[in-house]
């Protein structure tokens, strides 16, 4: 898998414990083993035709582990013979690229042909461009459901986060922003709130974003955290009237990208000590103490540290 849909996956993953994209899996998952077992009977599920060779006998459940968690299948019976799908044979890679393709859906929809591949990489038989062509439209549609359901209750806490992926843009493989809002509601429950896809992450394609959000019906928002893009931040305040924090995983990798090879580990365990204090004062002092311990061997870094928005990521949780 490409390092750009690894970066996709760990987006999508971070709300609802990768729910959604989990049960994406498994409904096409289960989709490609009914209309393979189809095949084999020579017809549909209880369809009254010449053609049928065989009949089904109810489901029998398994367990399948998946990147995004264990996926509840219910494998089809047949009464003459067996059945069992070719891609829970152990060490075949067929899980990973139905994970990537259900991530394709997030970020441009996905074709026939896209879809045809991974029925041969899932080692399935029997299945129809038609049937094919189908289930591109049922998982798109899902996707688009997902996306634009409606946003209820009070999300006071919200991330965002982008990464670059390759997409297809009339016949040209361009470079694109994947936009992911995940938020933490009242009761503490965490979920992807909004997702969409654009050029670059410039001021106004992000002050879009929030307001669809807001149309959606995002409300309640008290702290939103980022990394420190001046175009975000300047949309966060205009859109949702928030405070912003630096976000604490985007401040580590800048920090990192100041140390050489060597001095990576010694970075890491420095600036992770300030996080790990009990108080915002005790972080404050500690912080200060790592900037000054670092200032005569990288000095970029206690730079970086001295930035009043790295320093509060240090005294927030």
């Amino acid at each position: 898998m490409t390092d750009d849909k690894i970066a996709l996956r760990a987006l999508l993953e971070k709300g609802s414990d990768a729910t959604f994209l989990r049960e994406m899996i498994g409904f096409a998952a289960q989709r490609l083993m009914e209309l393979e077992s189809e095949a084999l009977c020579g017809a549909g599920h209880g369809e009254r035709s010449p053609e049928r060779r065989n009949q089904r006998n109810g489901y029998r459940d398994r367990d399948w582990e998946t990147r995004a968690g264990t996926v509840e299948l219910r494998i089809p019976k047949l009464r003459r013979g067996s059945y069992f799908p070719a891609f829970l044979e152990p060490r075949r890679l067929a899980e990973k690229a139905l994970t990537a393709e259900v991530q394709e859906a997030y970020v441009q929809g996905i074709s026939t042909r896209s879809v045809d591949d991974l029925v041969r990489a899932m080692g399935m038989e029997g299945i129809s461009k038609s049937q094919v062509s189908r289930l591109c439209g049922e998982i798109d549609e899902r996707v688009r459901t997902f996306l634009s359901r409606p946003i209820e209750g009070e999300w006071p806490y919200v991330w965002l986060d982008a990464t670059y992926v390759k997409a297809r843009r009339d016949h040209h493989i361009v470079s694109v922003a994947v936009i992911v809002a995940v938020g933490v509601n009242t009761d503490g429950r965490r979920e992807v709130l909004g997702m969409t896809v654009g050029h670059s992450e410039a001021e106004p394609f992000w002050v879009e974003f929030l307001r669809s959000l807001a149309r959606r019906g995002l409300r309640g928002a008290k702290l939103v955290i980022s990394d420190a893009h001046e175009g975000l931040k300047a949309a966060i305040v205009k859109v949702l009237g928030a405070t912003w924090q630096r976000c604490r995983v985007h401040f580590m990798r800048n920090a990192l990208a100041y140390a050489g090879k060597t001095q990576r580990r010694i970075v890491s365990a420095w600036v992770g000590t300030a996080f790990a204090q009990d108080d915002a004062a005790a972080a404050r002092k500690q912080w200060r103490e790592v900037a000054d311990q670092a200032r005569p061997r990288v000095p970029k870094l206690a730079s970086l540290m001295d930035d009043p928005a790295s320093r509060q990521a240090a005294q927030h949780g």
